[in-house]
């Protein structure tokens, strides 16, 4: 049995456990998966993200805002030009989830950034 943990295609925990040889759950929304198995997510093609300049956005791309972005509830806005990597595309109005540094888990609009 695999000491791997896998994160969860439902709910993006990467606390995923294995439950054997090819079986995962999720210890935060209870799902169950096979990672040697297609989701629906990756054969479903209905999320398209675009950024500010038409470009299509992928899970994992590295965007850079391209206006001052005012955050609620922190002294000073994320200036344009801040690089952001490994990206995760929601649905949603903030369809970006992402990691600032000096500002943690955020989400943001595809329409304030560019793909790098």
């Amino acid at each position: 049995m695999s000491e791997e943990m896998k994160p969860c295609p439902k709910c993006n925990s990467p606390y995923g456990y294995a439950m054997g040889d090819e079986l995962y759950a999720c210890p935060e929304c209870g799902n169950e998966w096979n990672p040697n198995e297609e989701t629906e997510a990756e054969t479903e093609s209905g999320l398209k993200v675009i950024d500010a300049n038409g470009n299509e956005l992928q899970d994992g791309d590295t965007v850079v805002v391209i206006k001052d972005l005012p955050v609620k509830g922190a002294p000073k806005p994320v200036k344009a030009g801040t690089k952001v990597k490994n990206i995760r595309l929601t649905d949603g109005d903030h369809n970006i989830d992402c990691k600032i540094d000096g500002f943690g888990s955020m989400g943001l609009k595809s329409e304030f950034v560019r793909k790098a």
